[in-house]
C-alpha cells in the first residue's frame, strides 16, 4: 500500500488517498485514530474498521456520498476505506460486462424482464475480481497501527457484500443496501452468512426487484439480521435510517471488542 496524498477534514477526520497495486482507494480515520493511547504520541490509539462499499460508478462520481459516510463514522470513532471497483473509474473496462450493461440497458429501457444471464454476466465478474481486491486492501488496512479489527461492511454492491461476509471471517458485521440485481447463485452463498446484518430497502426504488431483495434477506443465515425498509426511491434513504445503521455498527464494532 502506498499513500499518495493526504488532507485534513473538519474535526480531524484524516483522508488519505492510496494505491494497492493498480487499485486506488481512500482511508478515512477520526481524530482520535491519531491520539495517544498512552502517554507517548507516538503509540495511536486504533479505530475499528468500517469498508465502504458503492456501485461500479467510479470514486470520483461516488466521492460525495462517500465522504459523507466516512465524515459521520469517524464521529462515531470508526475509520472507514474504500477502494475502486473492477471496471471503474481510470481501471480498465471489461468488453464482456460493458456489453452485459448494454443488455441491461436495452432490456429496461424495453419494458422487458431482466433474464438471469444478463445479471450473471454483469455481476459475478464483478463480485469474482472485487471480493479477492477487498480482501487484499483490508490485509494492507489491517497493518497500519492506527486501524484495527473488528471490521464491518456498508454499502453495495449487496452481491459483494453477501460474498464477502460469507468468505472473509474478518468481516464482523455489515450494513447491506439492496438495489442491486442479484445471481441466483448468491441466494445460495448468503445461506453461509452468518454475521450480523443490518439491511436498508427503499421500498419504491425504481429499479430494484423488491421481491428478490426480500427472498435474499430470508436466505441470510444470520441469528441476528434486521431489514429496514422505507417509502421513497434508490436515493432517498431517509437520515434516520442512516442514523439506525450507525448505531447498529457502534453495538458491533465498539472500541472494547477490538482486535489487531
Amino acid at each position: 500500500m502506498r499513500f499518495t496524498s493526504e488532507q485534513r477534514l473538519d474535526h480531524g477526520v484524516l483522508e488519505r488517498e492510496f494505491t494497492l497495486g493498480e487499485i486506488p482507494g481512500i482511508l478515512w480515520t477520526p481524530e482520535s485514530a491519531a491520539a495517544s493511547a498512552s502517554a507517548s504520541p507516538s503509540a495511536p490509539a486504533p479505530a475499528p474498521l468500517i469498508l465502504l462499499g458503492h456501485p461500479p460508478l467510479g470514486l470520483g462520481k461516488m466521492y460525495p456520498r462517500l465522504v459523507a459516510r466516512a465524515r459521520q463514522s469517524a464521529a462515531d470513532g470508526f475509520a472507514t476505506a474504500t477502494i475502486e471497483l473492477p471496471g471503474s473509474g481510470d481501471r480498465p473496462r471489461w468488453a464482456a460486462v460493458e456489453q452485459a450493461r448494454a443488455d441491461l440497458r436495452r432490456a429496461m429501457q424495453a419494458g422487458e424482464p431482466v433474464g438471469d444471464e444478463i445479471v450473471d454476466a454483469l455481476i459475478l465478474p464483478l463480485v469474482d475480481k472485487a471480493v479477492p481486491e477487498w480482501q487484499a486492501a483490508l490485509d494492507a488496512l489491517l497493518s497500519l497501527p492506527e486501524v484495527c479489527g473488528p471490521v464491518g461492511y456498508s454499502g453495495g454492491v449487496i452481491s459483494i457484500g453477501v460474498r464477502l461476509a460469507a468468505v472473509d471471517p474478518r468481516i464482523a458485521a455489515a450494513v447491506l443496501f439492496a438495489g442491486s440485481f442479484v445471481p441466483r447463485a448468491v441466494f445460495e452463498e448468503a445461506r453461509q452468512v452468518t454475521v450480523p446484518l443490518h439491511v436498508l430497502l427503499q421500498w419504491d426504488d425504481e429499479g430494484n426487484d423488491r421481491q428478490a431483495a426480500l427472498d435474499l434477506f430470508d436466505a441470510f443465515g444470520s441469528e441476528e439480521k434486521t431489514l429496514h425498509a422505507n417509502m421513497g426511491g434508490h436515493t432517498g434513504v431517509p437520515q434516520f435510517a442512516g442514523d439506525a445503521a450507525a448505531q447498529f455498527f457502534t453495538r458491533h464494532l465498539n472500541a472494547a471488542g477490538s482486535t489487531r
